[in-house]
């Protein structure tokens, strides 16, 4: 049986057709790479996305929302239309919400040596709790101290705060084994959850005066949150207390 011949047109013909099969497919697998992260620089919640991806060594696009206050971008208000608020992270036609569930998903998404949970399930499951402390009593304690109306419920939410770094204090001794950060050595995932309060306890020690991490009750958390502040992962990132302050004065409209 004799086999047809392809004559000089249609093998150019192919490879045309073969060429722009892979530009098709390069162009897809770029849009599927594609990674933003939509956030305002004066978010604690956002700050975790970015230490996340920092650590992980992941390029980013990062969209500054610029007036998160009185405006949402319509970006954000289509990838993140339940909350409508910042952190997104968008991987390709993706988008991943809330600051922890973002930082759980930046590290099984890329994952490498340096793992931001732990390995083992019993530390895993221990620091998911100290992470969802800190977003439930660590923020409430520091909401309640800012938005008190008398001195007395400002009192009885600093003891409630109070508490709540004494918990942390005790957490972090345990956990850190001796290290520099919650996860030993190395700063992980707890140690980026509770990075979040460092900002707002700058913010609530400058108006009211009171210092919440001291030498004397919360020693660890003292020199931890030095620490954590100066870490490579965090510097470029993360407001001096002096702009944080400025926030909150323009915030809350105080002069």
């Amino acid at each position: 049986m004799l086999k047809s011949k392809k004559t000089d047109s249609s093998i150019s013909r192919d490879t045309t057709q073969i060429k722009k099969r892979q530009k098709t497919e390069m162009a897809q697998n770029g849009s599927k790479n594609t990674v933003k992260l939509i956030g305002t620089w004066s978010s604690p919640f956002a700050l975790r996305a970015r230490i996340a991806l920092h650590l992980k060594s992941v390029e980013y696009e990062y969209i500054e929302e610029a007036d998160v206050l009185k405006s949402k971008s319509d970006l954000l208000l289509k990838s993140n239309p339940i909350h409508k608020k910042v952190p997104v992270l968008i991987h390709g036609d993706d988008s991943i919400c809330e600051s922890l569930n973002i930082v759980q998903y930046v590290d099984e998404a890329w994952p490498s040596k340096l793992s931001i949970l732990p390995s083992n399930p019993k530390e895993r499951a221990s620091a998911r709790f100290w992470a969802h402390f800190v977003d439930g009593k660590g923020f409430e304690s520091i909401d309640a101290v800012a938005g008190a109306k008398d001195d007395a419920g400002r009192m009885a939410a600093a003891g409630n705060l109070m508490e709540s770094l004494a918990a942390l204090e005790e957490a972090f001794q345990k956990s850190s084994k001796g290290g520099e950060f919650f996860g030993g050595e190395n700063i992980g995932y707890v140690d980026i959850a509770c990075g979040a309060i460092v900002g707002p306890l700058s913010v609530i020690e400058a108006f009211s005066g009171v210092k919440f991490l001291s030498p004397d009750t919360t020693p660890g958390l003292v020199q931890w949150a030095e620490r954590f502040r100066a870490h490579e992962a965090v510097k470029p990132y993360m407001p001096t207390v002096a702009e944080f302050v400025e926030f909150a004065k323009q915030k809350f409209n105080v002069q």
